[in-house]
């Protein structure tokens, strides 16, 4: 393994969803044949806790020591799942968003967990999640357990949501990648939505053309797609046009796959966590691990 590839980077905090994403991250890397490098960040609440202490307390000191177990924990696991991976470790003494925003710079890959969805989504992707997914110099990885069996999936095909925008270029040569390294199909998502339009002629004697519309989105698919299959002769690609909200139609194809890939349209400051609706949606909701490109 070369050790001056840039690695894949996965944040752990000792919860079992971060487990589970430390598993996968061991097994992007082993693909990749990258370092797997580990971070934990420290609580700034445990590094100058306001208030008064017993003189014998030292917080900053039990919370460094609590990093460096969950460290350990996360490493044997990653060993467990990848033996011949080359695992690296890093306490970081800041905020977790801006070390792993930091830690993006040099890596190949972020991958984040998430914890379970619960009932109506009561379990949000917290802050944290969709600013990085949003500003990370690399794409960002979000892994949640699986429903059936609390482990991501690992069967199933490689699905890419496609559509007009430049970051679809980007995505697609991400899950095109992904799909030869894993062996497995691509099935490649293009959604669209007349719903807006549908309403504007609705008091109208004109109809709208569904069928040459979706013509014309086929043909639109048909064109990003051009030159990668020549390219990745090994990938079967499937292609579907399907009407509705990207979100919805891509959730729809999440049941049976083990990765989706979207694009990002980039970067809004930490603060303004620019990220697009879609991919909102499916970091919240996808029942498998999401992969988000940005552009740039």
């Amino acid at each position: 393994m070369s050790n001056s590839a840039n690695p894949v980077v996965v944040g752990v905090d000792g919860s079992e969803a971060s487990l589970g994403a430390v598993r996968w991250a061991a097994a992007e890397a082993r693909r990749r044949n990258v370092p797997l490098k580990l971070v934990h960040a420290l609580d700034e609440a445990s590094l100058g806790y306001p208030q008064p202490m017993p003189v014998h307390v030292d917080l900053a000191g039990l919370a460094r020591q609590r990093g460096h177990r969950i460290l350990h924990a996360a490493s044997d696991v990653a060993r467990d799942t990848e033996s011949d991976v080359d695992i690296r470790r890093s306490l970081r003494e800041e905020r977790p968003g801006a070390a792993l925003l930091d830690e993006s710079r040099a890596a190949s890959m972020l991958v984040l967990s998430t914890p379970p969805v619960r009932f109506l989504g009561r379990f949000l992707a917290g802050s944290v999640t969709i600013a990085l997914a949003a500003n990370a110099d690399c794409p960002v990885a979000v892994v949640r357990p699986h429903a059936a069996d609390d482990e991501p999936p690992v069967e199933g095909p490689v699905v890419v949501g496609v559509d007009a925008s430049p970051t679809s270029d980007e995505a697609i040569a991400a899950a095109f990648d992904a799909a030869s390294r894993r062996g497995a199909a691509l099935v490649a998502v293009h959604a669209w939505d007349d719903s807006c339009l549908g309403a504007l002629f609705e008091d109208t004697r004109w109809t709208l053309d569904r069928p040459a519309i979706e013509e014309r989105e086929r043909e639109l698919l048909a064109e990003r797609l051009a030159g990668w299959q020549e390219k990745y002769p090994d990938v079967a690609v499937e292609r579907i046009v399907v009407r509705g909200a990207p979100a919805d139609r891509l959730l729809d194809q999440a049941v049976h796959a083990q990765l989706i890939v979207v694009g990002s349209r980039g970067r809004g400051g930490f603060a303004g966590m620019v990220l697009g609706s879609t991919s909102q949606s499916l970091i919240t909701f996808a029942l498998c691990p999401l992969l988000i490109v940005r552009q740039g």
